[in-house]
């Protein structure tokens, strides 16, 4: 029988995280009796046994606020960890040490909340230390496979949205291409969703690669039916099409974005147009703040479904959405894989069709 839970948030933070804690923490203490253990920091808390025993109180008052009360961390990866040894930097693997604290504890199963990277390493302990793991899928980028939606995404596209909005008044008064740069790495789905929401005239994302001339072309064409400024939304992911391995920075490894893309977008844009142009990256705005309300309802629908799955023992899953219904995939199934646009899908037809321009 489950009596203990573990919880813990990794990876980049996003609006939503405390609200998913406050599902999981009270549907398991007040519907099933369960003790509740929070670990800090994501992985690096269960390797260094750095906890909290969750209360109700603790949870009290969280529904809207940002960030995460138990801390997260990028980039933390529990099977290789840099350690200095006698003056030397070596790579270790610490998963063993994870095992020992949720023993330690005497935890029944450990609830992840995470993206890509924080389910990939919840699949090799897994698979590799027969951990019990039950997953919450959360991104701002919305690339997460297996599930429609991950909370925290809504967030970014109403906080991208909200900026387009702004940017339309100072682009029409000065008569310049204004260009916006969103979350996106290798999925454009913020930049699609806010673009659309916000009348883009162009939407770049990774999954289309453009071709200045084109962007160029549009941006002319709009100009000659008779509109004054240009609004252009893209993802830090979206590249041109004829980048070369010289200027790609990303080493192979796609998780890594063309760095400076919106900046190289707009010289080339000036040199091509003699427009002035101008560019905004929301960055790190897109993950703050308190969490819309359609996230705030996804979190919570997510960690209590989640806690349930726990009561009936189904173990190394993660839930997701599926056409609006909440149900749970195989976290095996999830693992190494991503969501991305599919270039001739509803959406993309949807905004080609309002005469938005891809630069393809």
């Amino acid at each position: 029988m489950v009596k203990r839970i573990g919880v813990m948030t990794s990876g980049g933070d996003c609006p939503g995280l405390n609200t998913a804690i406050r599902a999981v923490v009270k549907s398991a203490i007040n519907n099933y009796g369960y003790e509740v253990i929070g670990f800090r920091d994501g992985y690096r808390g269960l390797v260094e046994n750095r906890f909290i025993k969750l209360k109700l109180s603790d949870v009290s008052g969280i529904l809207d606020k940002g960030g995460t009360i138990l801390g997260t961390i990028n980039r933390y990866n529990p099977f290789a960890i840099t350690v200095d040894k006698d003056g030397e930097k070596t790579v270790r693997d610490m998963s063993d040490r994870i095992v020992d604290t949720l023993k330690l504890h005497g935890i029944d199963c450990l609830v992840v909340i995470g993206g890509d990277a924080t389910i990939n390493y919840a699949n090799r302990l897994i698979e590799e230390k027969g951990i019990p793991v039950v997953a919450i899928p959360k991104t701002i980028e919305n690339d997460i496979y297996g599930t429609d939606m991950s909370f925290g995404f809504m967030t970014a596209v109403n906080t991208a949205t909200y900026a387009i909005d702004k940017l339309h008044s100072t682009a029409e008064s000065h008569h310049r291409v204004m260009i916006l740069e969103v979350m996106g790495r290798v999925s454009g789905w913020v930049a699609l969703e806010a673009g659309i929401a916000g009348g883009a005239d162009v939407i770049l994302i990774p999954e289309i690669p453009y071709d200045i001339g084109k962007v160029a072309r549009a941006i002319f064409e709009r100009r000659n039916a008779g509109k004054s400024f240009s609004i252009i939304v893209m993802s830090a992911g979206a590249r041109p099409k004829d980048i070369t391995v010289e200027n790609d920075t990303s080493g192979g490894d796609d998780s890594l974005l063309f760095e400076g893309s919106s900046a190289f977008l707009a010289k080339e844009l000036e040199r091509l147009t003699s427009l002035e142009t101008r560019i905004t990256v929301l960055g790190y705005l897109q993950r703050g703040g308190e969490p819309s309300p359609y996230d705030r309802i996804l979190a919570t629908r997510f960690g209590v479904s989640a806690v349930n799955i726990i009561n009936k023992g189904e173990f190394s899953r993660m839930v997701c959405v599926d056409h609006e219904q909440i149900k749970s995939i195989p976290i095996k199934e999830v693992a190494g894989r991503r969501r991305t646009i599919q270039i001739d899908g509803e959406m993309v037809q949807i905004a080609r069709n309002m005469g938005v321009a891809f630069g393809d």
